[in-house]
């Protein structure tokens, strides 16, 4: 049974075959528009989502399937203390294939442990936005032609934000990739990103403070939002805020080809005079989600029984019932879970959500 919990649960030639896909569909629509026909999709979103639970959607009903499930976690049984296990137990009997979003890290990981249908995570906590990943993918190929050999700067909250984690994470499967870290101090890459994966799998990078420092050598800009409300000091937020916004301006110091991506929502980041700019593609990359998840849950599908499309073996995983996870964000504090853990360099990490014990 092949899910998609995190990016690296793919293969390097697996991420090729759905973003190859994607944009085959693109080219010939008709051809796939009733290749999921009597399937079904359930959205198990937990939060609120609009992007994405309505992307979901429309690749499904695209594909000629249907789709059922719940956008609150207040009109499901969740409400009532049902688990996520049992959840995933129940719905497996209506539905082919869930996608699921939930506020606690490591949700959708449980449930891939006790599905019988193929489970893709739609968004956990600040851990891993997969689908949000291979839209950008997607996105990069169609924008520049090719992944190997960008440059891309990640500027904003790289500290919390979820698709940068992932992206960096399959980045990492791609020939000579250079990444610009453009964040405040209190917003900065985390240092297990850096080290397990930067660092490890000799990624480059540099850190920078402002935008105008990098840009000029930057293939891809993926801009994401400097949140006032991760600052301790109101001062020093604005002090530093108009160092991560994109204007037209700092446009012109940008390469003539140079892609703008941001996984949206917008709030003041990217102001509204770069949106007439052929380089901004954050909304054809909304597009593009559609796309690549209809590719997603096609392949999912017909990968199910192929055990050539297997999960990934973690055999470092290990239970251990004296350590506990102090991450209140992990669904191993709130629900009873396995008690599974993972040691690198003498660092032991929670499975679920990869926080340092």
């Amino acid at each position: 049974m092949k899910h998609l919990i995190d990016p690296t649960d793919f293969t390097k030639e697996e991420l090729d075959q759905v973003v190859a896909l994607g944009l085959e569909i693109i080219n010939n629509r008709e051809k796939y528009r009733e290749v999921l026909k009597f399937h079904k999709l359930a959205t198990l979103f937990y939060e609120p989502s609009t992007r994405t639970r309505l992307s979901f959607t429309a690749a499904m009903m695209e594909l000629g399937g249907n789709v059922l499930g719940f956008s609150d976690a207040a009109s499901s049984s969740v409400s009532k203390g049902e688990t996520v296990a049992d959840t995933i137990r129940v719905v497996e009997n209506f539905a082919d294939i869930a996608a699921m979003r939930h506020p606690l890290e490591g949700a959708p990981l449980v449930a891939s442990m006790h599905s019988r249908i193929p489970i893709i995570n739609a968004g956990d906590g600040s851990h891993a936005h997969p689908t949000q990943t291979l839209t950008d993918l997607l996105t990069i190929t169609r924008e520049l032609g090719h992944i190997d050999g960008i440059t891309i700067g990640f500027c904003g909250d790289l500290k919390f934000g979820r698709t940068v984690h992932s992206l960096i994470k399959a980045l990492s499967r791609y020939k000579d990739v250079k990444v610009v870290l453009i964040a405040p101090d209190e917003l900065k890459l985390p240092s297990y990103i850096k080290t397990d994966v930067c660092e490890k799998l000799g990624i480059p990078y540099r850190e920078v403070r402002n935008l105008e420092d990098a840009i000029g050598d930057l293939d891809v800009l993926y801009m994401t939002r400097v949140q006032r409300e991760r600052f301790l000091d109101e001062e020093e937020y604005e002090r530093v805020k108009d160092s991560f916004v994109l204007d037209a301006a700092k446009m012109k110091l940008a390469k003539p080809t140079m892609a703008v991506l941001h996984p949206l929502p917008r709030v003041n980041e990217i102001a509204t005079d770069v949106d007439p700019d052929p380089r901004a593609a954050y909304f054809r990359q909304t597009e593009n989600g559609k796309f690549v998840r209809m590719a997603l849950q096609y392949l999912l599908l017909q990968w199910q029984d192929d055990p050539q499309h297997a999960m990934p073996e973690h055999p470092e995983y290990f239970r251990d019932e004296k350590l506990r996870c102090t991450n209140v964000k992990c669904i191993s504090t709130h629900e009873k879970v396995d008690p599974l853990f993972h040691e690198e360099n003498g660092v032991v990490r929670c499975v679920y959500c990869d926080h340092k014990i």
